[in-house]
């Protein structure tokens, strides 16, 4: 609903005996005669007035106001809100300043809307973020997570307030993440800076992977088992380990749920283990062959073990290429020729 303005309390009326909108007595022909530039102008009604300041003049709601443009009539509405006035009530206020004659174009109220600017929550909350960006080398938005310790609410100032949030203290604990930012906001030439103070915590974060249940000892990770979430940096180790390069690992040790993985926590999964039945592979140039034989190592997929082939009762070396097999590298003789003799 469009409110009422409210009815100045004092109306200051005008000075000298000449009203506007009124015209001089007819000029015989023998008079000289009037130039145009000489006959006021019919003063006219405005439908709709934006003001920046607290008070409505006459000015503001009539074209061709003269000499009077200047007195207030009506105390503005709140900022950014707009009022209305019936026309007859605009009119007796202007013939109380002695303003008559005027031109109302079959308007039947005004509207005033007292103009503002309107700084958003939103980016409120974005210039805190930019300020501790920019001054502690903190992560990009999306690696901050900002609480504060109030609802951050939308503040509306003065039209003339057009000038940007600048800092004018400021105080950053790095270790618990409290900020504590004083903003002043210029209003121009004459009239005192708004201000504007906003307090809470700033940590920041990175993606970790995190495990979802409590996993044992050369227990291989499965996809079930890890998650995605944002930790507080400080939580998480510059060996962090992803999604990815988790899923098949072997954990090294006991881990717990909700534990933060390192790369230092894996290991690749054993495929051989001591004393287990392998597959012997022997491969040459032309040549495939297998044989059974006993792991007298624990290794995983590259690792050079020791390995019984039961069969010749030899205990050779080979390479851990698969669960349960191991590669055994033969070395073809070459044929050397004799050298010439003279």
């Amino acid at each position: 609903m469009i409110r009422a303005l409210l009815l100045a309390s004092t109306l200051i009326a005008a000075a000298g005996s000449g009203a506007i909108g009124q015209t001089a007595a007819p000029a015989s022909q023998s008079q000289v005669e009037l130039r145009p530039s000489d006959v006021l102008k019919s003063p006219v009604l405005r439908p709709h007035v934006e003001v920046t300041g607290e008070l409505v003049r006459i000015g503001d709601v009539i074209e061709n106001a003269g000499a009077a443009a200047g007195f207030a009539i009506y105390r503005s509405p709140d900022l950014g809100t707009t009022g209305a006035l019936p026309t007859a009530t605009v009119l007796a206020a202007l013939r109380a300043h002695q303003v008559i004659g005027v031109d109302t174009r079959d308007i039947t109220e005004v509207t005033v809307t007292r103009l503002a600017r309107t700084l958003a929550a939103k980016e409120i909350e974005q210039q805190v973020v930019q300020t501790l960006q920019q001054r502690h080398g903190l992560g990009e938005p999306e690696d901050l997570t900002v609480n504060f310790d109030r609802d951050v609410e939308a503040k509306t100032l003065p039209a003339n307030y057009a000038g940007k949030l600048q800092v004018v203290s400021e105080k950053f604990d790095v270790r618990s993440g409290r900020f504590d930012i004083s903003y002043e906001i210029s209003g121009g030439e004459g009239t005192a800076p708004a201000r504007l103070r906003v307090t809470g915590t700033a940590i920041e974060t990175v993606v970790a992977t995190v495990l979802t249940r409590p996993v044992q000892r050369n227990e291989v990770i499965k996809v079930s088992d890890i998650v995605i979430e944002r930790r507080p940096k400080s939580e998480v180790a510059s060996d962090a380990a992803s999604r990815d390069a988790a899923i098949g690992m072997q954990a090294r040790q006991t881990l717990r749920s909700g534990q933060v993985l390192r790369g230092a926590d894996l290991a690749k999964p054993d495929l051989v283990t001591r004393d287990q039945g392998v597959t012997l592979i022997y491969r040459a140039a032309g040549i495939y062959l297998t044989a059974r034989g006993k792991a007298l190592d624990t290794g995983a997929e590259g690792d050079v073990v020791n390995v019984l082939n039961l069969q010749s009762k030899r205990t050779i070396t080979g390479t851990v290429i698969g669960r349960g097999q191991v590669a055994i590298t033969v070395i073809s003789p070459r044929v050397v020729a004799d050298a010439k003799t003279e």
